[in-house]
């Protein structure tokens, strides 16, 4: 097991203070931006595009590890209608996109970044996403960016939209150096289309039905091929809607491949009464995650998919799959803030070392399995609980989803994740929790924790799954890879070092 470990929740918390002492223990300076290991691409990245995809958690798997995102809530006009949003909708515990606590203005929001830039060292990206279209509130977009970067120059800025309105704003994201743009595109036939938007309103004018998804089809089209001409990544989101486009979404996947579109992310359709969305309130059921999963799979070898969207909150704060904005209200902010860049430049350096450390290992566990397994050998499916930084370093009781990781003879690769808090649990406490989280592992029977009682282990064994703390700390690649080994009956169950 490796000593010094550095805890990414240690470092979440007095940012200055934690991350001194974090940096002293891992042998790392705490003053310069150079000081700590490679920052090389991976051998499948080119350099210029690893260099705006490295610290962004969205558009990098393995950067989703590291770095946090931070959304503010300053755009809350839409120009669309979608039968699966409802914008006035809020929750404590739930996760969904448009949902937010509190709207901000540009001031409020700049005020805000300061704050969780000088508290979060993980903060690596800016991102506004509504509650309604960032494009269609427009100038209150633009002065946000244009206030955070007078502060925070090297923070990264993104944005999400529909697209409806998105063309006539492409020059000045160019201007504005944004280079991570998200349109949100269910569909490249507007007959699908009708079926998801009632209407859209463009150009002082209010449209419906086909011809409204039509238009939209066209400026989504549109914006798409300007992004990409301009050298903008530009990620597409996907709501998979069962007998509305779940078939239609393999069509769509090609389409924005064929304009040059970075990622595609195809995400469940969240419906619930509950929400008082229409699709909601009309019995239109979500996808099962094997519904989701071979919608996936048809999609493989045509443009590159994320798994691990955890379709966040528009105001949400912390590293993907964690939600820290209720620690950042208004109310807990002082008036004064003045930022401090020590700390995010110091743990740029560290994350520096440990990519460079964990792609080694990844490689040497890779090299061994590859070596010692015959090619028949199946897949295996291992689950595990982490903080971030690509470590298994969390308590099996206090996780609230798993990243699942699939592992065969070429290596170890995520492959989605599960949650179990399933986004809101109409106020349930720890009763029954164990039967949702045993629920969220159906197909996976083998997790790996930092901690786990006897108790809640006995149970799950009785399940069928079987939880191992023997690797906690380790890097997830090396332990994934010593567990396939093992279960080949190629190599012993014990912990490797990292």
């Amino acid at each position: 097991m490796s000593g010094n470990i550095v805890s990414l929740g240690g470092l979440t918390i007095g940012s200055k203070a934690a991350l001194e002492k974090a940096m002293a223990s891992e042998g790392c300076a705490t003053t310069g931006a150079t000081g700590c290991g490679s920052k090389q691409a991976p051998d499948d990245m080119d350099p210029a595009t690893w260099a705006k995809v490295k610290d962004h958690p969205c558009y990098s798997e393995e950067a989703h590890h590291y770095f946090a995102r931070m959304h503010v809530a300053v755009a809350p006009a839409c120009n669309i209608q979608c039968n699966y949003c409802n914008r006035k909708y809020d929750c404590a515990n739930e996760s969904r996109p448009g949902v937010v606590s509190e709207r901000l203005t540009p001031a409020e929001a700049a005020r805000k970044v300061i704050a969780v830039a000088n508290e979060v060292p993980q903060l690596s990206v800016l991102g506004i996403a509504g509650p309604g279209d960032s494009c269609a509130d427009w100038k209150k977009t633009k002065e946000t960016f244009s206030r955070v970067t007078q502060d925070i120059p090297d923070m990264r800025l993104c944005l999400s939209s529909n697209g409806l309105a998105l063309p006539e704003h492409v020059e000045e994201l160019v201007d504005m150096n944004v280079d991570h743009v998200t349109i949100t595109i269910n569909m490249i036939d507007p007959e699908v289309g009708a079926k998801i938007y009632p209407w859209i309103r463009h150009g002082g004018k209010r449209y419906y039905g086909v011809e409204a998804s039509q238009i939209l089809h066209e400026r989504q089209m549109l914006a798409l091929d300007m992004l990409v001409a301009r050298g903008i990544l530009v990620k597409v989101n996907s709501v998979l809607i069962p007998g509305i486009n779940d078939e239609h979404l393999l069509a769509v996947n090609k389409e924005v491949k064929r304009r040059g579109a970075f990622l595609h992310n195809i995400m469940p359709l969240i419906s619930d009464p509950a929400h008082g969305t229409h699709f909601g309130l009309t019995g239109q059921r979500g996808p099962t995650a094997a519904e989701l999963q071979k919608v996936q799979e048809a999609c493989s070898g045509g443009a590159n998919l994320m798994k691990h969207c955890r379709q966040c909150r528009a105001d949400a704060v912390g590293l993907l799959g964690e939600d820290r904005g209720q620690e950042f209200s208004l109310d807990k902010l002082p008036e004064a803030l003045e930022y401090d860049p020590a700390g995010r430049e110091s743990y740029k350096d560290w994350v520096a070392k440990e990519r460079e450390d964990r792609r080694a290992a990844a490689a040497d566990a890779k090299a061994e399995t590859g070596a010692t397994v015959a090619e028949t050998a199946p897949k295996l499916l291992v689950a595990v609980a982490t903080q971030g930084g690509g470590r298994i370093n969390q308590h099996f009781g206090h996780a609230s989803e798993f990243q699942v990781f699939e592992v065969d003879t070429t290596g170890v690769r995520f492959a989605f994740h599960r949650r179990c808090d399933n986004y809101c649990v109409d106020g349930a406490g720890e009763e029954g929790r164990l039967d949702r989280v045993i629920a969220t592992l159906e197909g996976i029977d083998t997790v790996l924790c930092a901690k786990i009682g006897d108790c809640p282990r006995e149970t799950l064994a009785e399940a069928g799954i079987t939880v191992l703390q023997d690797y906690a700390y380790d890097y997830i690649e090396t332990a994934v890879s010593a567990v396939y080994r093992a279960r080949m009956g190629l190599a012993p169950a014990q912990a490797e070092t990292a």
